[in-house]
């Protein structure tokens, strides 16, 4: 004990002398003032602490988001999209890279939207993931509105819906099957039963136009079927907006019951968060104009792609491009699935067709009408059809409130279905010109 007294003393008489009589103090001495001696230092002030906290956050939380998943190796793809369009003349690499480029980008854009999710619930964080999953398709309506590709943005809306009800939300329960084989996974089946409803009020109103101009029956030729669509999403959008009401503040309890019961059984196993809601926040905007700028240079190779891979513009628009654009609601789909977490699932998948339906399709219509562009609900018999028997299959899928591997299975061979009807399917408007 004497020896370790005496390296005491003559370690802390080389840097700052204090008595000897009180060995407590002498303690007390050597932990506490050179900290003070320190933060004295104008370089150790209490703002450089803090920036340099704050930069490892920022440093760490890039680290989690842009390099730490393994898909981010086709990050570059999105830049050399942008190259090749501007230095070459190659629209089908450009689409195929644009396309290369989305992925990552979507991806993470649903684990910011899934980290987000854990400090708002689940029925919160199914509607920040529909919106954030469908901000990237109504940035790419807008841009080709602008461009006047009317059908471009009726297919690739219809595709989304499409995409989110059969292939989402198909791969979500076939995988979440598999992964809980030994069980049945339930959902809250009021949600989904309220947006099945909002659903076929969507094909309801979309369906009118496309049989009024089917039928010959306007009262005036080319004016009553856009001022039908335009009075309809009107209403749809207060349809949307009261639906919102009701969901999170009328009947919050309705829907977040079973969650909360599961969420008390499994407290324990809940995964905690990697970074704060400020910075997930942060990255959903950043993520979100990226898409939305690879989006653009998507839109525009469009046609040249179709050209130079001889397939159709209407293949393209329904399959190819919402796939892509789904990317973000299906890998959370799938993700949240497999964490037998199907309440946020149903809110991801059925949720996001229903935004795109309810909210998506008729604020194009305004917006359209505020540009001069004849956007309406007249999707063509086809399209239109295709909507509607998806609609139904869903419907009944949901019914039961359960959940299995061949469920998912059945909604994955529909999809399959839909995608070989577009790729032999002519758009009678292409046809007619």
């Amino acid at each position: 004990m004497g020896s370790i007294e005496e390296k005491i003393d003559l370690d802390s008489d080389e840097e700052i002398p204090f008595s000897v009589s009180q060995p407590t103090n002498k303690m007390h001495s050597l932990s506490f003032e050179p900290s003070r001696h320190i933060l004295a230092h104008p370089r150790f002030s209490a703002s450089w602490v803090v920036r340099k906290v704050n930069r490892v956050s920022i440093l760490r939380s890039i680290y989690i988001v842009l390099i730490k998943a393994r898909i981010n190796v086709l990050l570059p793809f999105g830049p050399l999209a942008i190259c090749l369009h501007y230095f070459t003349k190659l629209h089908g690499l450009v689409f195929f890279f644009s396309l290369i480029g989305i992925i990552p980008l979507a991806e993470r854009l649903g684990y910011a939207t899934e980290q987000l999710a854990c400090y708002t619930g689940p029925t919160v964080g199914g509607l920040l993931n529909a919106t954030f999953g469908n901000a990237t398709e109504m940035i790419i309506s807008i841009y080709a509105l602008q461009n006047g590709m009317i059908r471009v943005v009726q297919q690739s809306l219809l595709g989304s819906i499409l995409s989110n009800m059969l292939l989402v939300l198909g791969c979500a329960f076939f995988c979440g099957g598999l992964v809980h084989n030994q069980r049945v996974q339930v959902f809250n089946k009021a949600t989904a039963l309220v947006n099945s409803g909002l659903l076929l009020m969507a094909v309801m109103c979309i369906l009118f136009p496309a049989v009024l101009q089917f039928t010959h029956t306007e009262v005036h030729k080319g004016k009553s079927e856009m001022a039908l669509s335009r009075v309809t999403s009107c209403v749809m959008l207060i349809a949307y907006a009261s639906y919102l009401f009701f969901q999170l503040k009328s009947q919050n309890n309705l829907y977040s019951s079973l969650d909360e019961v599961r969420d008390n059984d499994e407290a324990d196993d809940d995964e905690v968060p990697e970074i704060n809601p400020w910075e997930a926040i942060g990255w959903l905007a950043m993520l979100t104009l990226w898409i939305s700028l690879l989006s653009g240079y998507l839109v525009d190779a469009i046609q040249g792609a179709s050209d130079s891979m001889n397939m159709p513009v209407a293949f393209i628009s329904v399959i190819l491009l919402p796939i892509v654009g789904n990317a973000a609601e299906h890998a959370s789909a799938i993700m949240f699935a497999m964490k037998d977490k199907l309440d946020i699932t149903i809110g991801v998948a059925i949720g996001s067709s229903t935004q795109i339906s309810m909210f998506v399709i008729p604020f194009c219509v305004i917006v359209g009408w505020i540009m001069g562009k004849p956007m309406d609900l007249n999707f063509q018999l086809f399209e239109t059809a295709t909507l509607f028997i998806t609609v139904l299959v869903v419907a009944f899928m949901l019914q039961e409130g359960q959940s299995n591997y061949f469920k998912g299975l059945m909604l994955i061979l529909c999809y399959i279905i839909v995608a070989a009807s577009f790729f032999v399917h002519i758009d009678p408007t292409k046809e007619d010109d």
